[in-house]
């Protein structure tokens, strides 16, 4: 033990570094504790919910329900058939807005999926029927069961992936998914985008409603969690990665497709073209990958005292985030401009502020939350392979738990972080890391990048003040 007057050999230094640069300057060591105050005017409302009596054993269950779900894929059908959805109704990625305030992808995608239902010959003039509102409504894809990549517009004609819980029998969906480039989701209308929706209407769907059910009658449905869980140890993570994961579905498919396409009346030529759309296309399982994560997730909602995140998505203009212990009440705020790399000549002011429902592999402890088990992503979005090692260690400190399915092998097979804490996000100042691909900010455009993004830190005081009153008003009727 050392005495006031002996020599100091180590010292401890938590937060800013002025001290610890000055000590370490002596040649003595410094052990550094990253620490920061908790978000400005949270101090009041932390202290409510830490004393929650509810809270320790809601945020246990909440991770328990989240862990027990299983998703398996059981079909494809149009959004007519899956969600009830009619004509003139159309869904979009992340909280609810209207026309006026929609982003250009969203605007963009709308228009476009106005000429796909024939609702109007030219996507220009679909406008019109959006000012008016009287024809058409928007709604957004959570409301529904439903997540949707991007824009996320889902429109009555388009074909759903449906995933189904094994002990449940909950439901989630996804539609197709379209490539990348000029296309619906990132706002572009062009006529060969409109091409390949009729295409993917016409022989894709049918063609793997055909498999998939056949697939699902013989050998029993596809494991979507177990591919995940393959996926993440062979250099996904789910989000902007998903080569691995799209060959091993095309694995399970392929030789079914080939016998089922004469049942229903499709060639030769349409069953190779299906295979070359989709092996072809990286991201054709993130269709799949984000519906499993939302059905996991939605086995937490409704726990009184909970303060798990069971949902991040953005809608081009807000960023939304609901918790288990609220419902399905959403706290928003300004979507953020993502930090990345741009195609060909876009830049910066090309790009619109964060937008999609695929935030929802973040919620569920992959995408951005798993960064070090896919390296190779690190380019795609900006990164360097030291930062994905941090980000997915730095996500651990807002997560209530880890994920006993899903690891990483080069942080030695550890649990994905799982379970986003509303607290331990007010308490640290940590925000939830999201790999995201960038959508032009003029409707049409289509992609134009790929980076990070975070959500906007206001959000989540406003969750945090929500579970206090709720914490509140139970005391008091105690």
């Amino acid at each position: 033990m050392s005495t006031p007057t002996a020599p100091v050999s180590s010292v401890v230094n938590v937060g800013a570094d002025l001290l610890a640069d000055a000590v370490a300057s002596q040649a003595i060591d410094v052990a550094r504790v990253d620490w920061r105050p908790p978000l400005s005017g949270t101090e009041a409302d932390l202290a409510t919910v830490a004393a929650d009596p509810l809270r320790r054993d809601a945020n246990a269950r909440a991770v328990a329900a989240y862990h027990g779900v299983t998703a398996r894929l059981v079909d494809v059908v149009p959004a007519s058939e899956a969600l009830g959805l009619e004509p003139g109704q159309f869904l979009h990625a992340g909280p609810p807005i209207t026309w006026d305030r929609a982003s250009g992808p969203l605007r963009g995608a709308l228009l476009g999926g106005a000429a796909f239902e024939g609702l109007v010959e030219d996507p220009e003039d679909a406008a019109a029927l959006f000012e008016a509102g009287s024809s058409v409504s928007l709604e957004p894809c959570h409301h529904r069961g439903t997540v949707g990549p991007m824009a996320g517009v889902v429109t009555p004609s388009m074909w759903m992936f449906v995933l189904e819980d094994v002990e449940t029998g909950r439901r989630t969906h996804c539609s197709l998914n379209e490539g990348l480039g000029k296309v619906l989701r990132y706002g572009a209308y062009s006529p060969d985008v409109l091409e390949r929706l009729r295409w993917m209407r016409d022989v894709l769907g049918p063609l793997l409603q055909g498999s998939v059910r056949a697939v699902r009658d013989s050998a029993g449905p596809v494991d979507v969690t177990g591919i995940l869980t393959q996926m993440l140890q062979m250099g996904d993570e789910a989000h902007n990665r998903n080569r691995a994961g799209t060959l091993m579905l095309l694995r399970d498919l392929a030789p079914v497709m080939v016998l089922e396409s004469e049942r229903g009346g499709l060639s030769p030529a349409d069953v190779a073209e299906g295979l070359r759309f989709i092996g072809g296309n990286d991201h054709f399982f993130l269709n799949l990958a984000m519906p499993a994560c939302k059905l996991a997730l939605d086995a937490a909602r409704g726990i009184e005292g909970s303060t798990m995140v069971v949902a991040m998505a953005r809608n081009g203009t807000d960023f939304g985030i609901q918790t288990a212990g609220t419902g399905d009440e959403w706290f928003t705020g300004p979507a953020q401009l993502a930090d990345g790399l741009f195609l060909g000549d876009y830049g910066p002011d090309d790009a619109n502020p964060d937008i999609g429902d695929s935030a929802i592999t973040e919620t569920a402890g992959i995408g951005g939350f798993a960064m070090a088990t896919a390296p190779a992503i690190v380019r795609l979005v900006g990164g360097t392979v030291p930062d994905a090692l941090a980000t997915t260690r730095r996500m651990h400190e807002i997560a209530l738990a880890e994920n006993p399915r899903w690891s990483v092998p080069v942080l030695d097979f550890q649990g994905t972080p799982t379970g986003i804490d509303v607290t331990r996000v007010c308490r640290t100042g940590i925000l939830p890391q999201i790999n995201t691909g960038m959508a032009g900010k003029v409707a049409g455009v289509g992609q134009v990048g790929a980076g990070l993004v975070t959500p906007p830190e206001e959000i989540f005081p406003k969750a945090l003040a929500r579970l206090a009153e709720r914490t509140r008003e139970r005391a008091a009727g105690a």
